[in-house]
């Protein structure tokens, strides 16, 4: 819930302008809905692509505050966040409803980028395992592996996100590694295609060296990517 009009503006307009000369990955922004119309307008004929934050399960009808995928993809919308660690603990949705919400994507057209991670909690008493496990297997479960084919998955400890607290390189490759493997034992082509991406307090100073570990793919960016440089800089990173 970051960004007015005049900031988007201003914004968008720094990352178009030094996108080509950092970035061979694929770059994607999601901003608030109220925003989506100015994004696709400033960023429609560029290589920058974009998604909502959230979207209903539900397709149409009486759901007031509701954001189907219909209406994203009415703003030209490629991609749109399935369960990011913030809807999972503030608003309860749990590994069911994520899973539903994934399926509604897909089936819209649109790729999903799935929010997985564990809590500091968790993470101290031992689950990361388990409750990453679970979050990924919710999906698997009622999509089938091949769906991950047409999506993105997003491994974000809940603890590294706005607390300036980042997972070393190690822990997030275990991490990551982990979320391969899992995927590999149901399809092995699957897993090797699958981009699985960081986003846990991904900064300019510590970008590079999170994505040069094998099995992190790239980020999911949060405070960094309000400030141009510095989301121009992990675009760079990137490459």
């Amino acid at each position: 819930m970051n960004g007015s009009l005049a900031s988007a503006r201003e914004l968008l307009a720094r990352i178009k302008a030094g996108i080509a000369e950092v970035a061979r990955a694929e770059v994607v922004v999601c901003p608030p809905y109220t925003l989506i119309p100015e994004v696709q307008a400033q960023l429609t004929g560029s290589p920058i692509a974009w998604g909502g934050q959230n979207l209903s399960r539900e397709t149409h009808g009486a759901f007031t505050g509701e954001i189907s995928a219909a209406m994203l993809l009415d703003f030209g919308c490629k991609y749109v966040l399935v369960g990011h660690s913030e809807r999972r603990t503030r608003y309860g949705e749990g590994n069911v409803l994520v899973a539903e919400k994934f399926a509604v994507a897909r089936e819209a057209g649109l790729i999903p980028i799935l929010c997985i991670g564990e809590t500091l909690e968790e993470r101290q008493q031992g689950v990361t395992e388990k409750t990453v496990g679970d979050q990924l297997a919710a999906v698997i479960d009622r999509e089938g592996v091949a769906a991950l084919s047409a999506a993105v998955v997003a491994y974000e400890p809940v603890w590294a996100i706005g607390t300036g607290m980042t997972a070393s390189p190690e822990q997030a490759q275990a991490v990551h590694a982990f979320i391969r493997t899992q995927v590999a034992q149901r399809d092995a082509e699957v897993a090797e295609g699958l981009r699985i991406l960081y986003g846990g307090s991904m900064k300019p100073g510590n970008a590079a060296e999170l994505m040069a570990q094998s099995d992190i793919d790239g980020g999911l960016i949060g405070g960094a990517a309000l400030k141009a440089d510095d989301f121009l800089a992990i675009c760079k990173a990137a490459n």
